[in-house]
């Protein structure tokens, strides 16, 4: 099978009902955001080979599930609000990352101030998919605006940020990265 269909060549691409929409359409955009942040996750991941500490397997383990949660979240996206979605967002998903999130915070220090994005290779690129997450996030709202997205997508990305952020915290704590705290005398 070829990966190429020349389909999109005018500048439109079809969403998962069939139905055919400009590539600038806010619904190309939000599901194209969520494909960007799977990617920016599935590199901070790559940067964790040959690093080793006790709960590594489980935490690639819940970062693949974040993965495959957010795969559905674009294919959620990429069908259009008239149309029946195949897979569905549940409150169960958003409970699991504030389980995992609350896991991960009992052996990190309390912030007092900001931090920067920083420390080892892996924490900085979970940094990164931070912020294309609520970039993702802040598409879906405008998205919503114009056509009803279920609110739990709105709401998992959200809480997908955050759990970025306690996951970068994690991975430098467990390997021994500095978090820079940020200073207001500049």
């Amino acid at each position: 099978m070829r990966i190429y269909t020349r389909k999109g060549d005018k500048g439109e691409t079809s969403l998962i009902s069939g139905k055919r929409v400009p590539k600038t359409d806010l619904r190309v955009e939000a599901y194209g955001t969520c494909d960007e942040l799977n990617s920016v996750i599935g590199l901070a991941l790559s940067y964790l080979d040959g690093q080793d500490w006790p709960e590594k397997a489980v935490f690639l383990e819940q970062m693949h599930r974040v993965q495959t949660i957010l795969f559905h979240v674009g294919a959620e996206l990429a069908t259009p609000g008239d149309k029946e979605v195949a897979w569905e967002l549940r409150q169960g998903h958003i409970d699991e990352l504030e389980t995992q999130m609350d896991a991960w915070d009992q052996d990190l220090e309390m912030l007092h101030n900001f931090i920067l994005p920083s420390g080892l290779a892996a924490s900085s690129a979970l940094h990164m998919a931070r912020t294309v997450a609520r970039r993702a996030e802040r598409t879906v709202a405008g998205l919503n605006e114009y056509e009803a997205v279920n609110p739990l997508v709105t709401s998992y990305l959200n809480r997908l940020s955050d759990f970025l952020f306690v996951a970068a915290r994690y991975v430098n704590k467990q390997l021994g990265g500095e978090e820079r705290p940020l200073k207001a005398d500049i």
